[in-house]
């Protein structure tokens, strides 16, 4: 069963922490296009404690996959936008502060083929997009860590809540292979660590293809040794041939949905997920489209990326389309 997070659950920034992050924020926004060097200083003055939260965070070590920030600013916030990749809020307060976390974790980044190389990306329902399992949807997203096909997948997720759904049940589900791991049979672990699954692109990447969409793979789903395991899958796009992996891609299903939390966040709540070890997912919402609909802001970090594909990128911090990487790594 479930357990939902409650509002007195993780770190809560202090009123001082809120206005110097802020004015941090303020300034990382103001410099479009700078790489984590250039925001040095800017990174060593983020508060001490919200620095290190963050900073442990990344070293891989967590059980759960998750870290909470409560009470971040978040600065006024427009009307929630009616289309896809519609209006962005561009030198807004939280795209510096998005910038500033991601950096932190590791580096900021976005995807060539995910849109069109976007770093922060809007999380909100479009009318006419309400079942579609992606940001734009209002429907059920079930377990999946983000961009389960690429080479190159973040190492860490945040979502930064700016407006809640109106009737405040919309809950951002996470679910870690560290806990699931004793529901699983032996011969279920053995047959999720064979490379025999792929995984099909997901929408984002795939809304300009014509055609089936492609997939990645064969792969394993699950990798690493206790403590330090890790997983690569989604519910709706990692798929098997051989019945007894598929059986087994179902029991993870179940076992993950056993040890999920549910959070429900609240403006100014940011959500950081390890990519690798915790999948995450959303609940069902229905959307109104009156201009305060749920509205989240996303962003990927990765520790590091490989010095050939800095050399292809086609612009700072945004990875390479796959068709250029495709079989490299």
């Amino acid at each position: 069963m479930s357990v939902k997070t409650q509002a007195s659950d993780g770190y809560h920034l202090r009123e001082t922490e809120r206005t110097r992050i802020w004015e941090l924020a303020t300034r990382a926004a103001g410099l479009q296009g700078a790489e984590t060097v250039d925001l040095a200083n800017l990174l060593l003055d983020v508060p001490a404690e919200l620095r290190r939260t963050l900073v442990d965070f990344s070293g891989g070590t967590s059980l759960q996959g998750v870290a909470l920030v409560r009470g971040l600013p978040v600065g006024d916030v427009p009307a929630t936008p009616l289309e896809h990749g519609g209006r962005r809020l561009g030198p807004h307060g939280t795209t510096g502060l998005l910038t500033l976390v991601a950096d932190l974790l590791g580096t900021l980044i976005g995807y060539e083929d995910e849109k069109s190389g976007a770093l922060i990306h809007e999380v909100h329902p479009v009318p006419g997009e309400e079942q579609r399992i992606e940001n734009s949807g209002a429907v059920a997203f079930d377990f999946h860590t983000e961009n389960v096909h690429h080479p190159l997948r973040p190492d860490f997720l945040g979502l930064l809540c700016l407006r809640q759904d109106h009737e405040a049940v919309a809950a951002t589900r996470v679910a870690s292979i560290r806990r699931a791991y004793p529901l699983l049979t032996p011969r279920q672990r053995e047959l999720l660590r064979t490379p025999v699954f792929s995984s099909a692109y997901p929408t984002s990447f795939s809304r300009n293809i014509a055609g089936p969409r492609p997939a990645s793979g064969p792969h394993p789903v699950l990798f690493g040794e206790e403590p330090d395991l890790f997983m690569r899958f989604d519910s709706h796009t990692t798929t098997a041939v051989d019945p007894e992996a598929r059986a087994a891609l179902r029991a993870l299903s179940e076992a993950l949905e056993e040890v999920c939390q549910e959070i429900v966040l609240a403006p100014g709540d940011l959500v950081v997920v390890d990519n690798h070890i915790a999948a995450h997912g959303r609940s069902a919402f229905s959307p109104r489209f009156d201009g305060r609909d749920r509205w989240l802001r996303r962003c990927c970090s990765i520790r590091a990326i490989p010095r050939w594909t800095e050399r292809m990128m086609p612009r700072p911090r945004v990875l390479p389309a796959l068709a250029r990487i495709s079989g490299v790594l």
